[in-house]
């Protein structure tokens, strides 16, 4: 076991636990538009937009993480239009992470630089944070809490049903636009953090955990902030703790409480069934 003690004095160690306490605040709520929205997959689709805008940031000397925040944030907004089809915007996102995956290999190859640093963006590191990469994530975590502040009803009629905010007279076009630019700037913020294909640790899990205990919006956006926080926060101490690699720990202990809230209600359900008959 380590020092936690010792481990917390280090500057980089700070400087991540900070960056994780920032991301649980804002992430998790967007989690809850993911699941909302019902768009799983766009989470896949903007991480392979991300290594698009990594080798396109390292072809021109400009800063990776910049150009893939830029071109998740256009990508996003570009994929609007699509979510008024019949079938969402599920194909469009296939779509979209086959040609960008293969956009970012060609872009590498033409420019000859080396892909490990592409890849190794994506794997992501916590302890490598930046302090850009908190000044992100404290935009985030501004930026999402007042969007649903400032349009709860609006949202909780979009997440609800698409048809009934159309006839409640909702702006639904723009504010999916504005989700959708939210979600896929959010997504490649986290991937510094826990990595692209870990990501779910800061998104996902904490909103699949909230949705368990929480009957309305309000409810399932508090719980998801402090499951984000319980989740992320805890797995990182356990990680320096016991020298585990942070990313997977955060996954890990996500999954596994997020799993027993999803398990610990059923069982006992069936023992009340059980004890009625």
């Amino acid at each position: 076991m380590n020092s936690l003690g010792v481990l917390l004095e280090i500057p980089s160690v700070r400087l991540a636990l900070v960056a994780l306490v920032l991301g649980s605040v804002a992430l998790p709520i967007v989690g809850v538009f993911i699941v909302g929205l019902d768009i799983m997959p766009v989470r896949f689709a903007m991480m392979h937009v991300a290594l698009l805008g990594i080798a396109i940031g390292l072809l021109t000397g400009l800063d990776p993480l910049l150009c893939a925040l830029v071109l998740c944030g256009l990508t996003g907004g570009a994929l609007t239009p699509l979510a008024r089809s019949a079938t969402g915007l599920s194909g469009a996102m296939g779509l979209l992470m086959t040609l960008a995956v293969a956009a970012a290999l060609l872009v590498l190859s033409i420019s000859g630089v080396n892909a490990n640093g592409a890849f190794e963006l994506l794997w992501g590191s916590i302890l490598a944070t930046r302090p850009a990469d908190v000044l992100a994530l404290a935009v985030l975590a501004v930026v999402v809490p007042l969007l649903y502040a400032l349009r709860r009803r609006d949202l909780a009629l979009l997440l609800h049903d698409r048809e009934l905010a159309l006839c409640s007279g909702v702006a639904v076009e723009r504010l999916t636009l504005i989700l959708l630019v939210v979600v896929a700037v959010a997504i490649a913020s986290a991937i510094r953090l826990t990595g692209a294909l870990l990501v779910d640790a800061l998104t996902l899990l904490p909103a699949l955990a909230a949705r368990r205990v929480g009957r309305s919006l309000p409810a399932m956006i508090r719980w998801s902030v402090i499951f984000g926080l319980a989740f992320n926060v805890g797995g990182f101490f356990v990680s320096l703790i016991f020298d585990f690699p942070p990313g997977p720990t955060l996954v890990l202990l996500g999954g596994v409480c997020t799993l027993l809230l999803h398990a610990v209600p059923a069982v006992s359900s069936q023992r009340r069934k059980a004890v009625s008959r």
